[in-house]
């Protein structure tokens, strides 16, 4: 939806988890910080989420849910939710992509996408 009233931006950090991988076993933990900003004009309520997990082998997992770390909160204009969560991968590389399904105070409806990102050990890209 290109409508400025419902404008929801998505910034994520990562970080990899050495401290709850296992690599001998193909499993490499991931923490990744995810900020939602309200850039529009009408408050909205985050109510569920979509993500594509890829590892790097090309494999999808799919995952859907009711709001964010159970949560479901309304955001304001001018304002952001942030909250932290966790991945773990079969590979040392993958991506993460996605969109947050939104409820606006007026009755919209509308999709906050989420831009691919890179989870990644350190290093391990050249």
């Amino acid at each position: 939806m290109s409508d400025p009233r419902y404008q929801v931006d998505v910034d994520v950090v990562t970080r990899f988890l050495k401290e709850h991988s296992d690599p001998e076993n193909d499993r490499f933990a991931f923490a990744y910080t995810i900020t939602v900003h309200n850039n529009g004009s009408v408050a909205a309520k985050l109510m569920s989420r979509h993500w594509l997990i890829t590892n790097g082998d090309g494999q999808v997992e799919e995952v859907k849910g009711a709001g964010v770390i159970g949560q479901q909160p309304l955001i304001e204009p001018g304002q952001s939710h942030t909250y932290s969560s966790g991945a773990v991968l079969s590979t040392q590389v993958g991506t993460m992509e996605g969109s947050y399904q939104m409820f606006a105070e007026d009755g919209i409806r509308f999709e906050a996408p989420i831009k691919a990102f890179r989870l990644a050990v350190p290093g391990s890209l050249h």
